[in-house]
């Protein structure tokens, strides 16, 4: 009779997750997952069967916890300038919460593209669901005059997904809060009504 699993396999993949977004993917080893989630080889091998298949639970649980942090911003109070602004500080204060590490995300794309697997597809998704918040947010921003007229919503919302993955990693190669609010201060200023 098998023996009951004695932990807790979401605590386990958040664990997995940080050591992944520390080191990357390549650079996390099998040793380093067991040091993380304190789990042996073998239960981590039972549990999620592979280092790829951890790999991909911990990036959908980065992409899903940041997801729902940035819908809630944007679907805050404010007016859709002001819910925008408040996505690029969001982005600048994570990245001092989290040690200078950028976004798994984006640290994942540089790493490894677009993979066409199970982790290139959450990494499509991610992106469509960013694309879609901020063009709702844009068009809203059409509506309360906080934006500027004739904006592509689109458009915009690549331009903001870029800025936000930019800020990420500037934080990543050192650049200071002050330097990284000027830069989401001139993004702004190109999509703010006047």
């Amino acid at each position: 009779m098998a023996r009951p699993r004695e932990f807790d396999e979401a605590a386990a993949v958040e664990k997995a997750m940080h050591a992944f977004w520390a080191h990357g993917y390549e650079a996390t080893t099998t040793q380093d997952l067991c040091e993380a989630t304190g789990l042996g080889r073998s239960s981590v091998y039972n549990t999620f069967t592979s280092k790829r298949a951890l790999f991909r639970r911990s990036l959908a649980h980065y992409t899903s916890t940041q997801l729902d942090k940035r819908q809630a911003i944007l679907d805050g109070p404010g007016t859709a300038a002001e819910r925008l602004a408040a996505v690029l500080d969001s982005a600048i204060e994570a990245d001092l919460e989290d040690r200078r590490r950028g976004c798994f995300v984006v640290n994942t794309l540089a790493e490894l593209g677009l993979p066409e697997d199970e982790v290139g597809a959450a990494l499509r998704h991610d992106t469509d669901r960013n694309l879609t918040m901020f063009a709702e947010c844009v068009r809203e921003g059409a509506l309360d005059g906080s934006l500027r007229d004739g904006l592509d919503p689109a458009e915009v919302a690549e331009f903001l997904l870029s800025t936000t993955s930019g800020l990420r990693v500037m934080a990543r190669r050192g650049t200071s809060p002050a330097g990284m609010h000027a830069v989401a201060d001139i993004a702004l200023s190109a999509i703010v009504a006047r």
